[in-house]
């Protein structure tokens, strides 16, 4: 099973306040929904509006060192979206990006689903690297790339 280690070791809301993206109190809002509704606090801050999904992607990227990549003009080879089945890539919000031999480069939302990752390996039988890009981007895309077959 694979474990990520943070490049630093700052929770997602100390990064995004260092970098000017929220406020405390903002902060303090989006902790008090998350215990009451649940879910992931870069979710949380997005659904109340206070970041954009690029700002968690650029924070994950902070966080863990996950390269960002943006999908709004990246061009995906047809051979490469035949590696993962669509309803894969919608269940995880994942979209292959790259493969060179059995090197498997994927977009994902969440770098951190280990379950998806896995899956991903099993079903390829290729060994996978990450890149964050926005589940907007990620769902775009695979409406753009699978809406052929």
């Amino acid at each position: 099973m694979t474990h990520y280690k943070k490049v630093t070791n700052k929770y997602l809301g100390e990064l995004l306040l260092e970098r000017g993206v929220i406020n405390h109190e903002q902060l303090k809002m989006a902790v008090a929904y998350q215990q009451d509704k649940g879910g992931l606090i870069g979710e949380v801050l997005v659904e109340l509006k206070f970041v954009t999904e690029e700002d968690i992607a650029q924070a994950l990227t902070c966080q863990y060192g996950f390269p960002y990549l943006p999908l709004t003009n990246y061009e995906i080879d047809a051979e490469v979206i035949n590696t993962i089945p669509e309803n894969v890539c919608k269940q995880f919000c994942l979209i292959p990006i790259d493969k060179i031999g059995k090197s498997l480069t994927l977009a994902m939302a969440n770098p951190l689903n280990v379950q998806a990752i896995e899956d991903v390996e099993l079903i390829t039988g290729c060994t996978v690297q990450t890149f964050v890009s926005t589940a907007t981007d990620i769902r775009r895309s695979i409406a753009k790339y699978y809406k052929s077959k």
